[in-house]
């Protein structure tokens, strides 16, 4: 007999042998055993999954006549015909080499003759998604209402290409990504049966880069095991399949950890001398710092949320405890933009190497957050910047008595909100001798009379009497007088004194070491300050 490769050797061939797909498993038996079995059915989910491993163990389930609770016995002929495609009663289709309208109109005029013998004849449609709208739509009919013992099962990867009429006559089941941690136990157990030895490591790797599919991973070890002499080794694969080692993604992220430069320089050297690839490598350590981050955030049942190894996941949780949840973040953002850079350079060693010195100098955010203790911002320090901001304060307007006529205004709207907001748009021309020359803007100009009306005024004046102790006469100039002496109102003032405040304030903050040196490192730009609580 010819040589059968692993993945057609180990294909699952009852709904127990089936990995990671329990939801599916647990349903289609108990519909089988209520007798409730749907008339059309949709599997659907990544390749490698075992879409139309699970079609062929559903068809076993309903014609094998040895079954019990629909378990099939895997030995009889027609399980056999089933298995490799042979049986008359159960016809597979393949979409994407059958997807004309007439290929399904001859599949019209098959299903209404009975099975040859048994129950149930089964359409499996693989790659259901390949057929034409002309196709699709010749199925309509026989899919909603297909002869009694007809029974359609259709797989795809892409259900969205699939018609809702489609969908809405077929009963769906969505197949998930496989666990690495499920594809590693599956390919120890397929190398304990082919007596070939191999390391846990080694297979852990080989589930990873299957990425949920267990064809795929059956495949990589297909391979390993043609490059391997004897035993699977962790090396064998990292060469076989050209990837990153894994201690050295290991080795690289805990000198990250520890902001040693020396050995993420030793890092780089090994990395090229082993010829790595740099993208690879880069991907594989955005990949382990997610992981880092996960583990530091799930405290419990950490293997749901990461698919390593209970040593691997141990290891990291060690590494995350010397690190805060937002200096992982931090370094990760930093390791993501450093990637896309990468994939844009034309010597990549020196993209990496700056890359991973610069995550190495990156400041600890412990660091950051004491910086409000030594900072122009903090509680402390507000007394000593306050003067530096008083002192330019008097630069705000062209009169200086227009800082006296903002307090005042203040003072009003403290005790008197309607005439302080009136005021508060008045533009402050000059004071001479014992009168306060104000504007009113043409927007403000319904105020005239209110601020023309002698009761208005005598108010105004004896708060002037209360609070400066004297008092002015208030009159009203032209627009050209206001624009000629560079008017400004009370609240434009207190606009510019905030601006010059916060202007000052980022001064003294952009002086600070710790920003220097994230300016340094970074390009950053300071864009808003905020108080602490």
């Amino acid at each position: 007999m010819s040589y059968q490769v692993i993945a057609r050797k180990w294909r699952s061939r009852s709904f127990g042998e089936l990995v990671g797909q329990d939801h599916i498993t647990q349903t289609l038996l108990n519909a089988l055993k209520a007798g409730r079995t749907p008339h059309a059915l949709l599997f659907t989910g990544p390749r490698g999954t075992g879409k139309t491993s699970s079609a062929r163990i559903l068809a076993k389930s309903l014609r094998c006549p040895d079954a019990v609770d629909f378990t099939p016995c895997n030995v009889c002929t027609e399980c056999g015909d089933i298995s490799s495609g042979r049986s008359v009663d159960v016809i597979e289709i393949d979409g994407a080499s059958n997807n004309g309208v007439d290929a399904i109109r001859e599949l019209r005029e098959t299903v209404g003759y009975m099975p040859s013998h048994g129950k149930y004849k089964i359409y499996i449609i693989d790659e259901v998604h390949m057929l034409s709208g002309s196709a699709f739509n010749a199925l309509l009919k026989t899919l909603e209402e297909p002869p009694e013992h007809v029974i359609f099962v259709m797989a795809t990867t892409e259900v969205q290409k699939i018609p809702t009429t489609i969908l809405s006559r077929c009963q769906r089941f969505d197949f998930r990504r496989i666990p690495a941690r499920l594809i590693a136990e599956h390919l120890k157990l397929i190398t304990s049966k082919e007596k070939l030895e191999a390391d846990e490591d080694a297979l852990w790797l080989l589930a990873r880069q299957g990425d949920g599919s267990m064809r795929d991973s059956q495949s990589l070890l297909e391979q390993v095991i043609s490059f391997s002499d004897g035993r699977i080794t962790l090396a064998k694969v990292t060469e076989v399949l050209g990837l990153t080692d894994r201690m050295l993604i290991i080795k690289t992220v805990k000198a990250l950890i520890e902001r040693d430069a020396a050995i993420i320089v030793n890092c780089i050297e090994d990395l090229y001398n082993s010829g790595y690839d740099p993208a690879i490598f880069a991907k594989d350590l955005l990949e382990e710092l997610r992981n880092l981050v996960l583990i530091k955030v799930v405290e419990k049942d950490t293997s749901s949320a990461v698919d390593l190894s209970d040593e691997e996941i141990e290891h990291l949780r060690k590494l995350s405890a010397q690190l805060g949840q937002e200096d992982i973040h931090l370094l990760f953002d930093m390791a993501l933009k450093g990637t896309q850079d990468l994939l844009r350079a034309q010597d990549t060693r020196v993209v990496l190497e700056m890359l991973l010195l610069r995550m190495t100098a990156a400041p600890r955010i412990k660091d950051l957050a004491n910086f409000r203790s030594s900072s122009a911002v903090s509680p402390s320090a507000t007394t000593t910047v306050a003067p530096q901001v008083e002192e330019k304060k008097i630069t705000l307007s062209s009169h200086p008595s227009a800082d006296k006529w903002l307090e005042l205004v203040n003072k009003i709207k403290s005790v008197n909100s309607m005439m302080g907001a009136k005021l508060d748009h008045l533009k402050f021309v000059d004071l001479k001798d014992q009168s306060i020359l104000l504007s009113i803007p043409d927007q403000y100009k319904f105020l005239t009379d209110q601020v023309n009306d002698a009761e208005f005024q005598k108010k105004v004046t004896n708060y002037m009497n209360t609070f400066w102790g004297k008092t002015y006469k208030i009159e009203l100039v032209e627009k050209t007088v206001a624009k000629k002496e560079k008017a400004v109102t009370a609240h434009e003032l207190v606009k510019k004194r905030e601006a010059a405040d916060q202007k000052n304030l980022e001064k003294d903050i952009e002086k600070h070491p710790l920003v220097k040196s994230l300016n340094q490192h970074f390009d950053t730009e300071l864009t808003s300050i905020k108080e602490r609580s």
